[in-house]
């Protein structure tokens, strides 16, 4: 969609990062495995990155480049329609739960995977502003590296709040949130996200099924997404909608499978 011939290839690994990278290389890869909302590259710290890559900070420290963002979301949702078909809180809300998603998925993997929570500091971390499929993301190396020490899933889940939902999250959060978008709607993209994170591990690798779920359970008892969702016989479901029905041009047409308003397709449980 957007970007043209600047698309980049799909992520699956690092590529070119010089000296002492081949246990990033080999950590990156393994998270690419789980699919492609997992999938990042991987970069050397201080090193600026080439167009079309930017720091993550342009996107959270700016409202206006945010805005720039959802203006782009918004008008591929309207998909040939004149871009107010779409509202623009609807839109808001799309592009918070992919860039949440995009954020919350790698780190919550790199838990599971490694026993580990790697640093999501907005200076260091580079996205590009394309549309289609899953936002292209960067990583510095370091933040993969290393064997972790294998803290219990208390002690992961509470990095992974301090480090990620108090720190990126909370930025894009509050920004969107300054724009008219309910936090209820916004919280609850974020615990769908980390339950879709956790799903999508355990299908991908069932062995670590368990230990996904239990890091998510963690997660998501988290005071700030405390009645955000609730988990029955037909497994996770959020208690507010991201609002794509609202963008699609039948309004019934498009619905989460783990939002309030399915009533006919209950979500897999993860684990």
């Amino acid at each position: 969609m957007s970007g043209g011939s600047s698309l980049p290839a799909p992520q699956t690994g690092p590529r070119d990062v010089p000296g002492g990278a081949d246990l990033a290389a080999r950590h990156a890869a393994e998270l690419a495995r789980l699919g492609p909302y997992f999938a990042v590259s991987i970069h050397r710290t201080g090193q600026p990155l080439p167009a079309p890559w930017r720091p993550l900070s342009t996107l959270l420290d700016s409202p206006e480049d945010l805005e720039q963002r959802i203006a782009e979301v918004r008008a591929a949702l309207a998909a040939g329609r004149p871009p107010d078909a779409v509202e623009f809180r609807a839109a808001a809300s799309v592009t918070h739960l992919g860039v949440a998603a995009r954020l919350i998925s790698p780190a919550l993997a790199t838990a599971v995977l490694l026993g580990r929570v790697p640093r999501m500091d907005p200076a260091e971390v580079a996205w590009q502003p394309v549309l289609g499929g899953p936002l292209p993301l960067s990583l510095p190396a370091f933040a993969v590296t290393g064997p972790g020490d294998q803290p219990g899933a208390a002690q992961l889940a509470s990095e992974l709040r301090q480090e990620l939902l108090n720190g990126p999250v909370r930025a894009l959060t509050g920004l969107t949130a300054a724009m008219s978008v309910s936090p209820i709607v916004l919280h609850g993209n974020i615990a769908s996200a980390v339950n879709a994170a956790a799903a999508m591990i355990a299908t991908a690798r069932p062995g670590l099924a368990s230990r996904a779920a239990t890091i998510r359970s963690a997660v998501l008892s988290a005071p700030e997404l405390a009645g955000t969702w609730t988990s029955g016989a037909a497994g996770f479901r959020r208690r507010s909608c991201c609002l794509i029905y609202r963008a699609a041009p039948a309004a019934t047409s498009a619905v989460c499978g783990d939002c309030i308003l399915n009533a006919t397709s209950p979500p897999p449980r993860p684990g």
